[in-house]
């Protein structure tokens, strides 16, 4: 009788270990060893890299970049989340599911979209030029992270109790003096877990600083491109991507107190919805539509744009391989969507078997990771610590680390959706952990007490009510895989892994009309690509809380 109860609890410790190791593994021959090997070979250069006034510049710029980024974003962003905060549910999820599609745009995309409105609007010259910019480079940012705060802080928002602001008009208080004194402490946590994710979003941006700042405007990110790839330096690239991970480590530990004080924050069960003032909705409603319209809209009509008017021309020439590219930019969009349904196949894989051990589940093999709660929120930072560490550091990780055998993997095809997928996972995590947790335990008893075994039980409780979640991360890490070019940068550079955001990267950067025109279309097929998946993850979720 003992040795039988002895291996019926050794079969699900047995599970759980093989379920934690797979991810593990993952994580740590493919994220871990290459970015520590990217902080071994920096640790020696670093000191030399301080002392160069250069790299001082190009610290600094990065850092107040991200903060001027964050500044204007925040100033755009919560008037508008208060006017997303006062219309009905059904007009919130709408404007919320279109304000997200420029936020998981490509970055190339982006960048050819504010070219592309820079040359339509005559910005690209001249004394109003804003071409190699800062000023293109904020505005971009800004387009990028708008539905970071709008979101974030308008679901906030949306879920506060009104009868304080009601009380305080009733007590004489101006609406300003309400709004000070009321609201906004309530507001402070999605404020700042929104202003932490712009920032760190602003610090690791590389496309867009690439392609609308030049070679002039150099980050962190895009000199570690540059110091690897044009000059193969890689002892000073190793030493930056060090500068930068410690920064990024900070800041994603800022960014989780942040997301955890808006967690904990307390709302009233009993709230009202705040009142609609048509003044505030309207206003917003222009703004958004020159933030985000104007750019969309230019590269849309720009793409059928053709010598002689309108038409498909640059659709179809898409078919035709030009000079610049080692394949066509139809078979580059190919191998883009072929790597980005295996990447959303492996993320959604090892992501769920990493939620799976997050949460514990009813096993007694996870009692240790519930007594102790630092060891289960350090296997939760390590697994979502691949979405804050720039795509760049692991793409040129790759590159140092997995170039000798045992772990000879960097010019094999398949490496491609595995960087991917490391990007991607932390989404599936991010949405599966919350959906497992909230499901109530009595649910399963029931079951059990009803008959039903321990794997019926997760095949008829867990199941069903975790498959949503999981089908919103495989949404995400899709339109991710779809749009990634920094790791991607630093791959395997072949006819066969050629992907659309790099044919896009190199058509943008190549002068003539003609290609210009194949470089909009091209664009305008991945963000139509994109805008799908975000119209699958909306309809596919359930809450209104918050941006992931």
């Amino acid at each position: 009788m003992a040795r039988s109860l002895r291996r019926r609890s050794a079969a699900p410790a047995l599970g759980w270990t093989i379920a934690a190791a797979a991810p593990l593994a993952f994580v740590g021959v493919f994220f871990a060893y290459p970015v520590l090997t990217v902080v071994a070979d920096g640790l020696s250069g670093l000191g030399d890299l301080l002392g160069r006034s250069a790299i001082r510049g190009v610290l600094w710029f990065t850092v107040w970049q991200a903060v001027a980024s964050t500044a204007l974003t925040l100033a755009v962003g919560i008037p508008a989340a208060a006017a997303l905060a006062r219309l009905r549910p059904r007009a919130r999820r709408i404007v919320r599911a279109v304000i997200t599609v420029p936020f998981v745009l490509p970055t190339v995309v982006v960048a050819g979209a504010f070219e592309a409105t820079f040359d339509r609007f005559g910005l690209d010259q001249g004394t109003l030029s804003l071409r190699h910019t800062v000023w293109a480079i904020l505005a971009a940012h800004v387009f990028f992270n708008y539905a970071v705060v709008v979101r974030t802080v308008g679901s906030w928002w949306a879920g506060l109790d009104g009868r304080n602001a009601d009380a305080a008009a009733v007590l004489g208080a101006t609406p300003v003096r309400t709004f000070r004194y009321v609201t906004w402490p309530l507001l402070r946590p999605a404020v700042a877990a929104s202003a932490a994710v712009t920032f760190l979003f602003s610090f690791t941006s590389f496309g867009v600083i690439l392609i609308l700042g030049g070679p002039a405007r150099a980050t962190v990110e895009t000199e570690i491109y540059r110091y690897a790839i044009t000059r193969l330096d890689f002892a000073t690239a190793s030493a930056l991507a060090l500068c930068q991970l410690v920064a990024v480590v900070a800041l994603v530990t800022l960014a989780g107190v942040a997301e955890r004080r808006r967690a904990v924050a307390r709302r009233a069960p009993g709230r009202t919805a705040p009142r609609r003032r048509r003044g505030v909705i309207a206003v917003n409603g222009v703004v958004a539509l020159l933030l985000l319209g104007v750019p969309i809209g230019t590269l849309v009509e720009r793409a059928f744009a053709t010598g002689n008017g309108y038409g498909f021309a640059n659709f179809t020439a898409l078919a035709e391989r030009v000079q610049m590219l080692p394949a066509t930019a139809l078979a580059a969009l190919a191998h883009s969507l072929g790597f980005a349904a295996m990447a959303t196949v492996i993320a959604s894989v090892v992501g769920a078997l990493a939620s799976i051990v997050v949460v514990g589940g009813r096993a007694r093999a996870l009692a240790v990771a519930r007594g102790a709660a630092w060891l289960r929120r350090l296997f939760d930072v390590g697994l979502t610590l691949p979405l804050g560490v720039s795509a760049v550091t692991v793409g040129f990780g790759m590159l140092l680390a997995l170039d000798t055998p045992p772990l000879e993997f960097r010019t094999a095809w398949w490496i491609i959706p595995v960087a991917h997928a490391l990007v991607g996972m932390p989404f599936v995590v991010r949405t599966l952990v919350p959906t497992l947790r909230s499901i109530d335990n009595r649910l399963r008893e029931a079951a059990s007490v009803l008959g039903a075994s321990p794997l019926r039980t997760r095949r008829e409780v867990d199941v069903p009510i975790a498959s949503r979640a999981v089908a919103v991360g495989a949404a995400f890490a899709f339109a991710v895989s779809l749009g990634e070019f920094g790791a991607t940068a630093f791959l395997p550079r072949r006819p066969d892994t050629l992907t659309a955001p790099l044919a896009l990267f190199r058509l943008l950067g190549t002068p003539g009309e003609s290609l210009r025109g194949q470089a909009m279309a091209l664009a305008v097929v991945l963000m139509a690509t994109t805008a799908a998946s975000v119209l699958v993850i909306e309809g596919l979720r359930r809450t209104d809380e918050s941006l992931f």
